[in-house]
């Protein structure tokens, strides 16, 4: 799950829970939530069926979307209330690709979503445009389709700030020094959730992700298939283990990578904090490997003094914000990318380099938002508006400060690089103005076919713990484990003990007789 930008601060965060005591918005008694549950039933049926008789008008991607040809774009429409299937409807941007391989081997549609909440998953099919080897073998017997989630990019988009405002730096330190800090950013984040319901308040009570499986079913229906084919990332695993609770029988395969914990305990500020340990815990493999290659980087030949400079360069960056635009908020928004992807650790590795032999400009270049790029500032905005909706709506939160307070301060003594600001971008859901609901309990229900979860030992996002917990709820499912390795989405990296076994199963539907443990992929180089 990722976000980059803070109201306050930086970040690229998950977050919510079911907590004792202090919860906002109190559910609804059991016999009217059956009834509307029946209700949203009835009616994404009713969507669907209609979507299947209209199907998609599939046409050339429009010319500012990035998407070059063959790639096709089009439109399904879906209710914005599955209770009220007949009253307001958006329409949700989906895009395709076709199958590479002969009539033969086509079997259907491979639908993707690569995670947030707030991410778009239409750059999907360019794997094909761009000759991914990994997914070649898929690719002949599927059509790679990408959406928009309700409230995404082109998808009647949400927002909650002016995107300039959002973007401009330097932000305040997420650390706070006083009380007075914390008031500061209490104040940020209550102004927030308030213009999220000022600017987008029609959508917030239905930005959740059980309407957001809803609407993957109508796309399903709208696409002529009668079962689905998915592939979830991150919080696209999250988004698919809820679509598989409540359609079972109209699951095909699935492949569900980097696992979102899918208990109704962890969901969402538990999660949060699961998380603020596995970053640190991530910064210091990627530190440790800083300090082995020395030789090209000079920032110290020990995890510590790597560690060391890191404090010098966030003091330095507190008193003096890097050209102007560059706080400890930016630093972190940057440096977060290296717990989260391999492949970063040697970009940020550089220009932090850079800066320590100085030269501060290339981080300054990568940590700044850059105020002239307005479609990439409107982007970011709207990513961090429905993460933050669909969050807030699909738990309850708790509203007490005392604890938000009790449990950071906490945390941050031990695992101090991402806690605050991690709770600065996750607290507009203590004041939260739309309805909550209580999660969907994920399992295993008649139907459901095999479903294969995969997962790295030591990812940042998504800890270990969700990929065994989603293990034991879909029953039959098979967990393919990368041993000592962190990088998040890895279905999508080179690792052949992994990538056959992905293309095995959505070619032939078949796993391995037991769960299986492959070695890392190949350790960055500088």
């Amino acid at each position: 799950m990722r976000r980059t930008a803070l109201l306050g601060s930086a970040g690229t965060l998950i977050a919510g829970t079911l907590v004792a005591g202090a919860l906002a918005a109190p559910a609804a008694n059991a016999e009217s939530d059956r009834h509307h549950k029946d209700a949203e039933s009835v009616g994404v049926a009713v969507a669907a069926a209609r979507a299947a008789a209209t199907g998609i008008d599939w046409q050339d991607c429009p010319a500012d979307w990035g998407l070059e040809k063959p790639i096709q774009c089009g439109w399904v429409t879906v209710p914005v209330d599955y209770a009220k299937p007949h009253g307001k409807k958006i329409r949700l941007a989906v895009d395709r690709i076709k199958s590479t391989g002969t009539p033969a081997e086509r079997q259907g549609a491979l639908l993707y979503n690569p995670g947030g909440p707030g991410a778009s998953g239409l750059r999907f099919p360019r794997r094909v445009t761009t000759k991914n080897a990994i997914w070649a073998g898929a690719a002949k017997a599927y059509d790679f389709v990408g959406f928009d989630p309700r409230g995404v990019g082109h998808s009647a988009p949400i927002s909650c700030v002016d995107p300039t405002e959002f973007v401009k730096g330097p932000k305040a330190d997420p650390v706070p020094d006083s009380e007075a800090d914390k008031r500061a950013q209490r104040k940020l984040a209550a102004e927030y959730a308030k213009g999220c319901a000022e600017k987008s308040g029609a959508m917030l009570p239905f930005m959740t992700t059980p309407n957001s499986a809803r609407d993957l079913d109508v796309i399903r229906a709208a696409l002529g298939e009668k079962k689905l084919n998915f592939v979830g990332v991150s919080y696209g695993t999250y988004l698919g283990a809820v679509y598989g609770t409540l359609f079972p029988t109209h699951v095909r395969r699935m492949v569900l990578d980097s696992v979102v914990n899918p208990s109704r305990d962890k969901i969402w500020y538990e999660a949060n904090l699961d998380q603020d340990i596995a970053f640190e815990r991530r910064l210091k493999d990627w530190m440790t490997w800083v300090a082995r290659h020395d030789a090209t980087y000079h920032l110290g030949d020990s995890y510590a003094e790597v560690r060391g400079q890191w404090d010098v360069l966030r003091a330095a960056a507190k008193k003096n914000p890097l050209g102007g635009k560059v706080g400890p908020a930016e630093l972190i928004g940057f440096f977060q990318n290296a717990p989260y992807y391999d492949s970063m650790w040697a970009p940020v590795a550089e220009a932090w380099s850079a800066y320590a032999a100085g030269d501060p400009q290339p981080l300054i270049d990568a940590a700044a938002a850059d105020p002239t790029d307005t479609a990439g500032n409107i982007a970011s905005e709207n990513g961090n508006a429905v993460y933050t909706a669909v969050e807030c709506a699909d738990a309850p939160w708790p509203t007490s400060w005392k604890k938000w307070d009790r449990d950071n301060t906490r945390l941050h003594r031990k695992y101090p690089f991402m806690t605050w600001s991690n709770a600065w971008m996750n607290l507009p859901c203590a004041t939260w103005a739309a309805p909550r609901q209580r999660p969907v309990e994920v399992k295993t229900h008649r139907g459901l076919p095999p479903v294969l979860i995969a997962q790295s030992e030591r990812d940042a996002a998504t800890p270990y713990d969700g990929a065994v917990e989603l293990h034991k709820r879909f029953k039959g499912s098979r967990l393919i484990t990368e041993r000592d390795a962190g990088s998040h989405g890895i279905t999508n990296l080179v690792n052949p003990c992994l990538n056959t076994r992905v293309e095995a199963y959505l070619l032939t539907g078949k796993l391995d007789a037991r769960d299986q443990t492959c070695a890392p992929h190949a350790t960055p180089q500088p």
